[in-house]
């Protein structure tokens, strides 16, 4: 009588579980070979820890989280505390993470906040410590309020961004250099003539936000130049349409802006069209980020590239060494930002240009 698909499975689940030992004769290694494998450690021959792998993958043998957390101390997880969001560089670090962490056989375990409050953020680090994580990340890219976090000296800490959440002196800190963003974006539209350069700047709160528009401020100033009021959006298109058209309609129309995000940049050129007005022509624009569509627009926007996928590995890389006691002296560490000059600027025209004489 031929075998149902069902009586196979039954078959398989009345089987004996494949164990460490049969998977070291298979191989043809020590039991202690194979736990070194499986957990990741270092001190094996790169053709052994295959051969194992294979005999892993062949045996279908799914090692016991709990019981090997009990005998080697060592949970292998990693939590990770993020701003609930679809923004783009949130996104793009988790995925980052991710990889990070399973190339390293670690999982994580990410608690989502709906807010910056410190009580939440604080809530959902208790909750990653009680599950027994050895390390954190804390993606959160808003200000909090009041002391810093607690999280125990004996679990590695790291913060994605250009400061610290904690108080401990081993918090590693891994960003991208956002303010010297804002002072290249602003040399550039400078370079090209444009005396009166405008910001559309990102919502209050954001670290981002602020550390853009200081850079922005920063060159302004030191190059004796006015300093106009920012105006103010939500990273959406749709709010960098009407901040744009608030500028349009004042009496201090704009030759050149510096956008926060890209997603504005797209609504900010949305409105210049609408007005009848030409991108780099009437207004030069410049972005921040360099999303995926940056490059295709109609005009294609100038813009300044994030790594943010490189901070993210570098951060995880750096976190993973110190879970392995190997702490780096200088824990805080910047990516640099890539200007990337496409078709939204160019020189005043002459008649916007302002007149010296």
């Amino acid at each position: 009588m031929t075998a149902t698909p069902a009586s196979r499975r039954a078959d398989r689940s009345a089987r004996r579980a494949v164990s460490m030992m049969d998977v070291a004769a298979h191989a043809g290694v020590s039991q202690k070979t194979v736990s070194r494998v499986v957990n990741g450690e270092p001190h094996v021959r790169p053709e052994v820890r295959e051969r194992v792998q294979r005999a892993i993958d062949t045996l279908e043998f799914r090692p016991n989280a709990a019981a090997r957390s009990l005998v080697t101390r060592r949970t292998r997880r990693i939590g990770v505390v993020a701003l609930g969001t679809s923004f783009h560089g949130p996104t793009s670090a988790l995925a980052a993470l991710e990889s990070v962490a399973r190339a390293g056989h670690y999982s994580l375990s990410v608690h989502r906040t709906d807010s910056t409050s410190r009580t939440e953020i604080q809530a959902a680090v208790d909750t990653l410590l009680s599950e027994g994580v050895e390390g954190i990340v804390l993606s959160e890219p808003m200000h909090l309020d009041g002391a810093p976090l607690r999280i125990r000296g004996d679990v590695a800490v790291l913060t994605l961004g250009a400061r610290g959440l904690t108080s401990r002196p081993d918090e590693l800190v891994v960003g991208t250099d956002e303010e010297d963003g804002g002072r290249v974006a602003a040399e550039h539209l400078v370079s090209l003539g444009h005396e009166t350069i405008h910001h559309l700047a990102g919502p209050e709160g954001w670290i981002s936000s602020q550390l853009r528009r200081e850079g922005w401020e920063s060159v302004l100033r030191h190059r004796g130049l006015r300093v106009p009021e920012p105006a103010t959006g939500d990273w959406s298109p749709r709010s960098g349409y009407e901040a744009m058209q608030r500028l349009l309609d004042s009496d201090d129309r704009p030759t050149a802006v510096f956008v926060a995000n890209d997603q504005m940049a797209v609504g900010a050129i949305a409105a210049i069209q609408a007005a009848g007005l030409h991108v780099p022509e009437d207004v030069s624009i410049v972005g921040f980020d360099d999303i995926d569509v940056a490059e295709f627009l109609a005009t294609p926007l100038t813009t300044l590239r994030q790594q943010f996928t490189l901070a993210a590995h570098d951060g995880m890389n750096q976190l993973i060494r110190a879970i392995d006691g190997n702490v780096r002296t200088s824990p805080a560490h910047l990516v640099p930002i890539t200007f990337v000059e496409r078709a939204t600027t160019a020189p005043p025209r002459p008649s916007q240009a302002p007149d010296h004489r």
